[in-house]
């Protein structure tokens, strides 16, 4: 998940007395940090004397009262600018008047902002929490004001007319100020304009009843044990027994995964696949019709033809045409492949079940069997060989070499918790000194409990010449050593945190001069780019390695064997499971792209299509719970696809053949990570690669290495 001044100084590049510096050489040097790691963290908690990190603005120990009060200095600033820029006379607007007070205003106030809102994800204090949320819900209520605000509007558009830009970066600035203001339709008429705002509280009204819904389903099913073979006696404890004796299966995600990969009885996971594809089957078909219709209705009156439109608008795919196409495209291309790995599982049910059909059922149970057959790898066993500081202390490395960064731990830096570590990161070439970051990945009650990269602070550049550096946060939830034993990561954790990191480099090397560009404020389509390409350092045998050690003695990585089994797994079925993705991504583009489409038919019609001829199950309706269409994601279910398709093109281009190549490393930070969302990320991706970026790899990269 990501979400979103002072000069920046040149810094020495020698250690400050009190400080752990991150730059490592060889197994020796990451063995020696793994432990230093433990000694800083006690070193952390003995210091009692806290100092605050020049040029960062984030305030991150407000007690409640004070967060509330910022809250309303913020509000209050905030108003005073755009009353400001609203009274200049329309034939007196010069940038100075105009463009630069909204522009500085946005980079001092953000890092204000993230120090009101992010207690609300970390403190360790539920008074801290509610204050924090309270302040949030009075901040967004100014920022959607202000974000209709006509008169300011008005002479930002005036200044626009007048076309005197300072360049490019400047340039696209306003044109994305105009843009948003007219897509609150405030270059319409006074009636038009209220009828926008209207259709989008009747939006986010539907999208909400859609999705509250499908919460407040509280359907289940009974099973006797024999019905549930397969499944773990310590997951059947889980469950609730009935006076009869049969077990209660909810149709929660957690209970519905677990019978559907593990449950060896056919019958049994057909019915719970039926009974989830019919959840809010009624009422939810009905809310989503009407929602589609609404949101047709609010494009059209902002100028376009259809939602898709609306929303792609905003995104590297630009039209639904476009985005059918990419995703017809990767369907063709793969149904040879998908034809095959449904084959092998259709054979695989034969074999156990006799000459029963093959249903959309039958997926996750078979695929799970084959891989456990195929691939001699105990994916819980192997967190053994993933202690959670030594991963670390091997991202690091990786990330240094790489990016020709340096990591310096601030030891007294303040916080909000005694787990939480503070870095400087610097450049190494120059010893100039880019940002800082905030690490809080072990669990504590009361966190917010998903692995996240929170901008607090955005780069920016002031009309001065001073640079405001930026300022990341990484969450998690990770256990930490206890009682001499260290903490342990799931192998979906390392990769989580890989992508995060990547997160973290991005917000820090980007150097646009807008905080409006500035980190992870880049196009929808392309922010998850550069951490997809990072993660995979987590299936190549040199970094797994780096970042591996069996916890009883950290100088034994991971197995030769396992890494190509990692490897080879990550790709396992792969095109079906793609497949099962694009059938979803062009329902929801098709609805928003197209008026009355009949929407029970329309999956009725692309599931045996895209899906190799496996029909729908009978009865079910997918289409009244797929909350990804129905709030966050509409007309943008394709954008993860779109992201791993480039991520591919430019791991396998790049970096593939050099995993620490630091050339290739340093032109990704220069050209894809420094412009942020200051220049187009076609033009950055063409760029980098030196042709624009293609399908083709990620394509190859499935057929290579499938079974």
């Amino acid at each position: 998940m990501e979400s979103e001044g002072n000069s920046e100084k040149k810094m020495s590049s020698k250690p400050r007395k009190g400080s752990n510096i991150v730059s490592l050489t060889g197994a020796a040097a990451l063995l020696t940090l793994a432990v230093s790691l433990a000694i800083t963290a006690i070193n952390n908690r003995r210091n009692s004397k806290k100092k605050d990190l020049p040029g960062c603005n984030v305030r991150v120990n407000l007690s409640a009262s004070e967060i509330l009060k910022l809250a309303d200095r913020i509000i209050a600033k905030s108003k005073e600018v755009h009353d400001a820029v609203a009274s200049v006379p329309l034939d007196k607007v010069t940038y100075k008047n105009v463009i630069l007070p909204l522009a500085e205003l946005e980079a001092q106030q953000f890092p204000l902002v993230q120090s009101c809102v992010v207690p609300k994800l970390v403190s360790p204090f539920d008074k801290l929490r509610k204050a924090s949320a309270e302040a949030e819900k009075k901040i967004d209520a100014q920022v959607s004001s202000c974000s209709k605000r006509e008169d300011v509007y008005r002479v930002a558009k005036a200044f626009a007319a007048k076309g005197e830009w300072m360049g490019p970066e400047a340039k696209r600035y306003v044109q994305c100020l105009i843009r948003d203001f007219e897509r609150n339709g405030l270059n319409l008429t006074a009636t038009k304009t209220e009828e926008v705002q209207r259709l989008r509280a009747q939006i986010d009204e539907l999208s909400l009843q859609y999705v509250q819904n499908l919460n407040d389903d509280t359907t289940s099913l009974l099973f006797h044990e024999n019905e549930l073979a397969g499944l773990s006696t310590e997951f059947l404890k889980t469950l609730e027994k009935m006076e009869n004796g049969m077990f209660k299966v909810t149709l929660k995600s957690h209970h519905v995964a677990v019978v559907m990969e593990l449950c060896k009885v056919g019958r049994t996971r057909r019915t719970v696949a039926m009974a989830y594809g019919k959840r809010c089957a009624k009422v939810n078909l009905s809310v989503l019709e009407d929602l589609v219709q609404v949101r047709h209705k609010f494009a059209r009156l902002l100028g376009y033809s259809n939602y898709a439109d609306y929303a792609l608008n905003l995104r590297m795919a630009k039209t639904s045409s476009k985005v059918l196409e990419f995703l017809e495209d990767i369907s063709s291309s793969l149904s040879d492949l998908a034809n095959k790995e449904l084959a092998v599982l259709k054979e695989l049910k034969k074999q156990e079940e006799g000459e029963l059909p093959f249903g959309v059922e039958d997926l996750l149970y078979y695929v799970k069997k084959v891989e456990q057959q195929e691939f001699d790898m105990d994916l819980g066993a192997l967190k053994q060989y993933f202690p959670v500081n030594l991963v670390l202390s091997g991202i690091f490395k990786i990330f240094q070499d790489l990016f020709g960064l340096r990591f310096e731990e601030i030891a007294d830096a303040d916080v909000w918790n005694g787990d939480v570590r503070v870095f400087s990161v610097f450049d190494l070439r120059s010893g100039e000194l880019f940002g800082y970051f905030y690490l809080d990945v072990f669990t504590r009650e009361g966190k917010y409990g998903q692995t996240c990269v929170v901008a607090l602070q955005n780069g920016s550049v002031a009309f001065s010449g001073a640079r405001q550096i930026p300022v990341a946060l990484l969450i998690s939830q990770l256990q930490k050593d206890s009682s001499g034993i260290p903490g342990l990561l799931r192998f979906s954790e390392v990769v989580s945190l890989f992508h995060e990191f990547g997160h973290v480099v991005q917000h820090l090397c980007n150097r646009a001069s807008f905080a409006r560009f500035s980190g992870l404020r880049v196009d929808p389509d392309f922010v998850e780019i550069p951490a997809q390409v990072l993660e995979n350092w987590c299936y190549e045998s040199f970094s797994l390695k780096l970042i591996s050690g069996f916890h009883q003695d950290i100088t034994k990585p991971i197995k030769d064997e396992i890494c190509k089994s990692l490897k080879r797994w990550r790709y396992s079925f792969s095109a079906l499971k793609l497949k099962q993705e694009v059938l979803y991504c062009l329902f929801d583009q098709i609805i928003h792209s197209a008026e009355n489409v009949d929407i029970v038919e329309l999956f009725k019609h692309l599931h045996p299509k895209v899906m190799l001829g496996l029909p729908m199950l009978e009865g079910t309706n997918p289409a009244s719970c797929f909350p990804r269409c129905a709030i966050g994601y509409e007309a943008a279910c394709y954008s993860r696809i779109w992201s791993e398709v480039f991520a591919a093109d430019i791991f396998t281009s790049k970096f593939r053949d050099g995993l620490l190549n630091q050339y290739a490393g340093m032109q990704f930070r220069d050209k894809v990570l420094a412009p942020g969302g200051a220049k187009d990320p076609v033009e950055i991706l063409s760029d980098f690669l030196g042709r624009e970026p293609s399908v083709q790899t990620f394509i190859d990269n499935k057929i290579e290495y499938s079974l």
